[in-house]
């Protein structure tokens, strides 16, 4: 390796500079006007940007778990804006563990949008079978803690519905020693 840039190196001075154009002062200063431009106006922003795509990922990621206190979690990421960013682990944290008492105290661990999100998948014909009673057994869990919420419960009466419309499993009826 050390070989091949001893060889660039003696390669390179052999090259005449005199063949080369050379730029004008004025050109090269209007080169470095536009980049000090660009680096002063356009960097800065991007900066920020980013920033504020990294500082909501915990906000989307809970989104996206149907974390059951992401309304809480999305408030720490804000506030953890005005604060310099000094709570934005604790924000990532809370995203990835879900609290202790809350299946014991709610009935569920999911956030209500899991449940209407699963509506909108039975509509569409998306959701299995096995799946839409194990969402319906956490709804009656909910009102087995708690009154549930007047949407919750049309969700679980539209849920009821499609789950006796649907066809039952299919299930293989060939025997052991049948092939």
């Amino acid at each position: 390796m050390k070989a091949n840039l001893t060889l660039l190196g003696v390669l390179l001075s052999f090259i005449p500079s005199s063949g080369f154009a050379h730029a004008s002062t004025e050109t090269v200063d209007k080169i470095a006007d536009w980049l000090a431009i660009f680096v002063i106006s356009v960097v800065p922003v991007a900066c920020v940007v980013i920033l504020l795509l990294i500082h909501v990922l915990p906000e989307k990621i809970a989104e996206r778990r149907h974390h059951p206190q992401k309304e809480a979690i999305q408030m720490l990421c804000f506030l953890s804006l005005v604060f310099g960013g000094l709570l934005w682990p604790i924000a990532w944290l809370w995203t990835y563990f879900k609290p202790l008492g809350y299946r014991m105290a709610y009935g569920t661990d999911k956030h209500d949008d899991f449940f209407f999100e699963a509506v909108h998948r039975a509509r569409l014909g998306t959701l299995p079978s096995d799946e839409l009673g194990y969402i319906l057994g956490e709804l009656d869990s909910i009102a087995a803690r708690r009154i549930l919420p007047p949407e919750l419960r049309r969700a679980r009466d539209e849920l009821e519905a499609l789950q006796s419309n649907a066809p039952p499993p299919a299930h293989n009826s060939k025997g052991a020693g049948e092939a």
